[in-house]
């Protein structure tokens, strides 16, 4: 099956304008996506509907967020020409698909979401006992679905979000993807193939089915991707056939895993804006420089004769996200010697971040100064999600007996 994931190599994610973007979302996000856009077909959306979910008692900001947003995304590379980039609300056909799939989703499997009873605790703040936070997982699947990416770029906290995802396509491709006649049609595929490989196929399938062989199944979905001679239509028939499915009307996307974030707060925890520990991407230098200058280091060394340790200060992880070999050598022997003080070691990190982030708010400011063409990438990008999202809901409306 996984080789027709691979079919649907679009890529599609997501972020909640809830603020100023930050250091930890360039570096954990923003890095991945770019690089992605050279690789796939990608739909990278601004998800104003789960900013709600936390957020729903202030909207004050929303709009300027939403559009500063966007604005920091393409002074950071993400490029409109290779990406869609649109907001969510604009495409109405995210909650139509969140509504049906709510018909078949059991409650069960959403209050089982890791984060659910998580973000609870950790916003105990707020009043979260709402459907539209035991529901936003359903939305974020129902964001995935309707554009049938295959793929979805998350950190580790999010990968239980994406198999919920993949059982609700597995759900939905059982109840809705066997047409009538679905065996006569796969049968009728199978002969295409020629009886040397119809016979391996209904071997195969037989093992599969009857011994629960997973080896025969990996074997039959070779055979099946390497046949020339049938549409994708038919392959989608033999494997949904062979796995006792039915037709993949919604793939099963797949998590990619991004690699771990390295970008730390000023005080060495995750960069959140809950810890208040964040260098935001349009932060003035001055206020950059004071903010570095003032992060704790190693508090074993309070005088600057006194030696330090290099692992147990915080400064030291920014120079793994930004400091070549040699001066991280320079950094650590002078550390450890006490050769440098903190002054210095902050220095080069000052120096690095402040290159870093002129070169996102030059570019950032000639969008400012420029808000119809950032509407009009909005609005283009909008337009392209649409269209996709329309065809996948024409053909859920006609299995769901709704067209």
């Amino acid at each position: 099956m996984q080789q027709m994931a691979d079919k649907f190599m679009r890529v599609v994610s997501g972020m909640r304008p809830t603020g100023d973007l930050h250091l930890g979302h360039y570096h954990g996000v923003l890095k991945n996506w770019i690089k992605l856009q050279d690789e796939y077909e990608c739909f990278f959306f601004v998800a104003d509907w789960h900013a709600l979910t936390t957020h729903y008692d202030d909207v004050s900001s929303l709009k300027q967020n939403t559009f500063n947003m966007v604005v920091d995304w393409l002074a950071s590379g993400i490029d409109p020409e290779k990406s869609t980039i649109f907001i969510q609300s604009k495409i109405r056909e995210h909650a139509e698909l969140h509504t049906l799939l709510s018909m078949i989703t059991p409650l069960s499997w959403l209050e089982r979401v890791p984060t659910y009873k998580d973000q609870q605790e950790k916003l105990s703040n707020k009043d979260l006992s709402t459907y539209g936070f035991l529901g936003y997982p359903l939305l974020q699947s129902a964001d995935i679905l309707v554009y049938q990416a295959g793929m979805v770029p998350v950190g580790e906290d999010q990968v239980a979000h994406v198999e919920l995802t993949r059982e609700i396509a597995r759900r939905f491709n059982y109840l809705y993807g066997r047409e009538p006649g679905f065996e006569q049609k796969a049968e009728a595929a199978a002969r295409k193939m020629g009886k040397k490989n119809a016979k391996s196929y209904n071997r195969l399938k037989t093992e599969f089915q009857q011994q629960g062989n997973h080896e025969a199944l990996d074997e039959a979905t070779s055979l099946i991707a390497s046949q020339a001679n049938i549409t994708e239509a038919d392959k989608e028939l033999l494997l949904g056939f062979i796995e006792g499915k039915g037709k993949t009307i919604l793939p099963e996307a797949r998590a990619l895993l991004a690699e771990a974030a390295k970008m730390p707060g000023l005080d060495g925890q995750k960069m959140s804006k809950s810890y208040n520990n964040t260098i935001a991407l349009r932060d003035d230098p001055i206020e950059v420089e004071n903010k570095i200058r003032t992060m704790p280091t190693d508090p074993a060394r309070i005088r600057r004769t006194d030696p330090g340790d290099p692992d147990k200060c915080p400064v030291w992880q920014y120079h793994t996200v930004y400091s070549d070999h040699n001066i991280k050598n320079t950094v650590r022997k002078g550390c450890k010697s006490a050769a440098i003080g903190c002054v210095d070691c902050k220095r080069y990190i000052i120096d690095a971040v402040l290159k870093e982030l002129d070169i996102i708010q030059t570019r950032a400011e000639v969008f400012i100064k420029d808000p119809d063409k950032v509407y009009a990438i909005i609005e283009t990008g909008c337009n392209r999600a649409k269209i996709q999202a329309q065809q996948t809901m024409q053909q859920i409306r006609q299995v769901m007996g709704l067209s």
